[in-house]
């Protein structure tokens, strides 16, 4: 009582004075308004300000890592180094699909972010100092370097950043306009060196960070100019900030790169020991064994060996029995490239699945290794072969879990729940498997294409089943010659046609996509992002040069969307070898081969770090010229 009384004594003196109640409004408001913030400030996301940005975990490197544990940080700088390359070119714009453009052309061009190749799912600050973003990264900021430059000196500015993402989303390439439509809601210069990405509310953001900090940046000033046009082909090449910038180029046949003695970013603990090479020349052939024999006689210096015939026979040259050629098997710890020939799912006769697998079954990768390739290669089956995400037996309760959906909702059949994933056919050692045959024979009388006059399998409406494989390389002739001799005994009108690199580029790609099978890659990322859309989504199908096969399931573009919203490594993993198996299943594609080695043969003035990462050759980036050893090789006359 007596506390209540003094209180109310108190109250009374305050409220009698003339100017109380103003000040005791005023302060109650300040109280109420303190307490809002400290709400507000408690419901607001923690903002994480850092050097990089890892997927799942944490980086590797830390903020004052001097250099990357696989390069040599005293590699010396000088040189050339010299590749080939197939067909030829007639532009310098690689974000267009009008024209060829150069090999390399988007070398000079830097990202805000870049990765490592002993990393997964990492990205480090380059064109920034560093990034903030939520925990829920639902945007980020870039704080960009002030020493950027432009490889002519001018500063790059955060109106850059903004101008590249501004332009690639309004005249890039359709697929990744339609994807990026749907998940970048502002990008706006806070600054001269201030950039902020705000992403769309609803959908997964986990590697959206990271995909916008990939993106090139181009030089507005530059592109105004000189009136590019993104979408056009063209031989003036984008101005960028990277180490090297076009030196000089013959059109169709070769292109060399120097690197720029002025580059701003040399000295970045990131490009420690990388960038060694003066000059990067790249040679065109237009046929695989004249491309041979110009290494033989030194026109370039650098070659991986892709053909398992000349790995074996071919390398008995004198350059290689005096030793003034290295021939090395370095190990790979990449996954594979999932290459394969691909089918195009816009044909009616491509509809059906039991087509799609007759078609697999004729093809011997057996017969082929050991007869062609050596017995060098192991047969592809999984879109992540040679990886941890590889799908692998019956699916775990993890994987069922992201599956069992599907088929609740008669998008998959029951069977994936239980059994394995579908796998590349085995074949005997004779050229023609007589039980494939015989399997193959059964679904397409299954399918209603059933041997009909002259041998050859039709349809009901008397349409014979013709198959057309397109191919621009002639070492690849004795690989489909032999699978073309194995349809026609099964009755398909299969048939080989021989091409030129233009003619393949502008049948296979968008808008024609005129063609049957050609060889292509399901191209996939050990942290799977935003490429999947562009790769396997129905929304592209139609418009991407990635989705080949023109691949449009309901299955898939669910399990997409699956992986891009998970949260931990242990969920991406399973959710991935769900996809793996979905994929798998829709038989969209014949694999081919892979081998966990780089065959590699060059002259010998280069040296590279004794043990290399696990996701790079990097014979471009940290490999070095040691002059040498070049010197000798002249002087021997084994190089001109």
């Amino acid at each position: 009582m007596k506390r209540q009384h003094r209180t109310s004594r108190i109250e009374v003196r305050v409220a009698d004075r003339p100017d109380a109640r103003p000040w005791l409004v005023a302060g109650l408001g300040m109280l109420a308004l303190a307490g809002w913030a400290v709400a507000a400030r408690a419901q607001e996301p923690a903002v994480i300000t850092a050097h990089g940005i890892s997927t799942f975990g944490d980086l590797k490197y830390p903020a004052d890592f001097t250099h990357l544990d696989y390069v040599n940080p005293e590699a010396p700088k000088g040189g050339e180094i010299a590749e080939w390359t197939f067909g030829g070119f007639d532009s310098m714009n690689p974000y267009s699909i009008k024209g060829r453009a150069a090999a390399l052309s988007n070398i000079s061009l830097e990202s805000i972010l870049t990765g490592t190749a002993d990393e997964i799912g990492a990205a480090y600050c380059l064109l920034c100092e560093t990034l903030e973003y939520p925990e829920d990264r639902s945007w980020v900021i870039f704080n960009l370097r002030p020493e950027a430059r432009f490889s002519d000196g001018t500063p790059l500015t955060a109106a850059d950043v903004v101008f590249s993402y501004e332009t690639l989303l309004a005249k890039g390439l359709t697929d990744f306009r339609t994807i990026f439509a749907t998940q970048v809601e502002s990008a706006e210069a806070l600054g001269d060196h201030r950039v902020k990405f705000t992403f769309k509310p609803g959908i997964p953001t986990r590697d959206l960070p990271q995909d916008v900090g990939g993106l090139p940046v181009i030089s507005k000033a530059h592109y105004e100019a000189n009136n590019l046009d993104l979408e056009e082909s063209s031989l003036t090449p984008f101005l960028g900030s990277g180490p090297y910038l076009l030196d000089r180029m013959n059109i169709g046949q070769s292109v060399v790169y120097k690197r720029n003695p002025d580059y701003w970013g040399a000295d970045l603990p990131i490009n420690r020991g990388t960038n060694n090479f003066d000059t990067i020349r790249i040679e065109y052939y237009a046929d695989y064994n004249a491309a041979f024999e110009g290494f033989k006689g030194g026109s370039y210096t650098f070659r991986n060996e892709a053909s398992a015939i000349l790995w074996a026979t071919g390398y008995d040259f004198p350059a290689v029995q005096n030793g003034g050629v290295v021939k090395a098997e370095l190990h790979s710890g990449a996954k594979a490239t999932g290459q394969g020939f691909m089918m195009n799912l816009r044909r009616e006769k491509f509809q059906d699945p039991r087509v799609r697998e007759a078609l697999g079954l004729m093809f011997n990768f057996e017969w082929s290794n050991e007869t062609l390739f050596y017995g060098i290669y192991e047969r592809v089956n999984s879109l992540w072969e040679n990886s941890y995400l590889e799908a692998e037996g019956p699916p775990s309760p993890e994987e069922a879990a992201y599956l069992k959906p599907l088929v609740d909702e008669g998008l998959l059949p029951a069977s994936i729940l239980t059994d394995p994933p579908v796998m590349a056919p085995t074949s005997g050692p004779r050229q023609l498997d007589r039980g494939n045959l015989r399997k193959a024979s059964a679904l397409l009388d299954a399918a209603g294409w059933p041997v009909g006059e002259g041998g050859l399998r039709r349809n009901a409406a008397g349409e014979v089943l013709r198959v057309e494989f397109l191919n621009d390389s002639q070492t690849f002739d004795r690989v489909i010659n032999p699978y073309v001799e194995n349809l026609r005994a099964l009755g398909v009108d299969a048939l080989m046609t021989r091409v030129d690199n233009a003619q393949m580029e502008s049948r296979s790609r968008p808008p024609a996509f005129d063609f049957d099978i050609a060889v292509g890659n399901a191209m996939t990322n050990y942290i799977s992002g935003s490429e999947l859309k562009q790769h396997y989504g129905s929304g592209t199908a139609d418009v991407s040069s990635f989705n080949m096969m023109g691949l449009k399931s309901p299955a898939v573009d669910r399990l997409i969307d699956v992986v891009l919203a998970t949260e931990t490594s242990d969920e991406l993993t399973a959710a991935t070898k769900a996809l793996d198996r979905v994929l798998r299943a829709e038989r969209f594609w014949i694999p081919q081969w892979y081998k966990s080695t780089h065959t590699v043969a060059y002259y010998d003035m280069y040296e590279h770090p004794e043990t290399l990462p696990p996701y790079a050759l990097g014979e471009l980036s940290f490999w070095w010229y040691n002059a040498d050893k070049a010197a000798a090789l002249k002087t021997a006359g084994v190089l001109r």
